[in-house]
């Protein structure tokens, strides 16, 4: 079988992904998503040049616009990819993730959408302070504001509509979810499995390891599982890692839904071989499975 993988640069997950492969005897073909062409005519219209492609793409993009267009080629061409165009379309915009989430009953978070300033300000004074403003396109907990008081909405909201992207004109507003530990999960799911999660616990109210949050294993108990594979098929399936918050009062609400996943951090927090559980679900998508 024929693997590529779209990459931006090699990271420790892309090396550990190659790793896995290549045990199973698998070499990859590394796509650079700074130096591929697509001759969209030829995909759809010329067999022969849609042969010369993989047979499954793995997207492993760090920039989202590249991975949903590079999938959206494939896909179109009849190119299996993980994770798909539906799902990166879904999972990289939070506003259709939230969408997807209410759509299917997954608890979750309340969510207000305003698009001009003064309807976020009633939005967020509607939620309650603190909420939490969100730009409907971006990872790692960057531009993410938590907000506590009316002096501090009206100078991010103004800040945010001068910003010129009308992406920062859609104004995305959470409730603020209280850690009562100090911390939220997040659990990877694969196919049809939530095969590990961590507890990621930080002092501060963000929590990502990425940001500094510790990682701790996390049991996957019946209820854990039933929820994250609930939000996998929300959005559409696939290998994605789920970000989850503990209430107070004991509920687990699904927050997000990530479609390029990091685990560095979680191979041995949870003894999952994470990598490995990923690539047997390529190949099997590869194979047509």
């Amino acid at each position: 079988m024929q693997v590529g993988m779209t990459c931006s640069r090699i990271r420790v997950e892309e090396k550990l992904l190659l790793q896995a492969f290549a045990r199973r005897g698998v070499e990859v073909e590394r796509i650079d998503d700074s130096a591929v062409m697509f001759d969209l005519n030829a995909l759809q219209a010329d067999r022969a040049h849609r042969e010369r492609w993989p047979d499954v793409v793995v997207e492993r993009s760090l920039h989202h616009g590249r991975a949903l267009y590079a999938l959206k080629v494939l896909n179109d061409a009849g190119i299996p990819t993980v994770n798909s165009y539906e799902v990166a379309l879904t999972c990289g915009d939070k506003f259709l993730t939230t969408q997807a989430l209410l759509r299917a009953g997954v608890p979750s978070p309340r969510c207000l959408l305003a698009f001009t300033p003064e309807s976020a300000l009633e939005a967020i004074e509607t939620l309650g302070y603190p909420v939490v403003l969100k730009p409907v396109i971006g990872s790692w907990g960057r531009l993410v504001s938590k907000i506590n008081d009316r002096e501090a909405a009206e100078a991010i909201l103004e800040h945010r509509d001068t910003l010129g992207n009308y992406q920062h004109a859609i104004f995305y507003i959470q409730e603020y979810i209280s850690k009562p530990h100090g911390r939220d999960i997040r659990a990877f799911v694969v196919g049809d499995e939530c095969i590990a999660a961590i507890y990621r616990t930080s002092p501060h109210w963000i929590t990502n390891t990425a940001r500094g949050g510790a990682a701790s294993n996390c049991p996957v108990t019946p209820l854990l599982a039933d929820i994250c594979l609930g939000a996998a098929s929300a959005v559409g399936g696939g290998v994605v890692a789920v970000d989850l918050l503990e209430t107070a009062d004991g509920q687990i609400l699904v927050n997000e839904v990530n479609y390029t996943m990091e685990f560095r951090n979680s191979i041995d927090t949870t003894g999952v071989d994470i990598p490995g559980r990923i690539v047997d679900y390529v190949l099997a998508v590869g194979a047509g499975q």
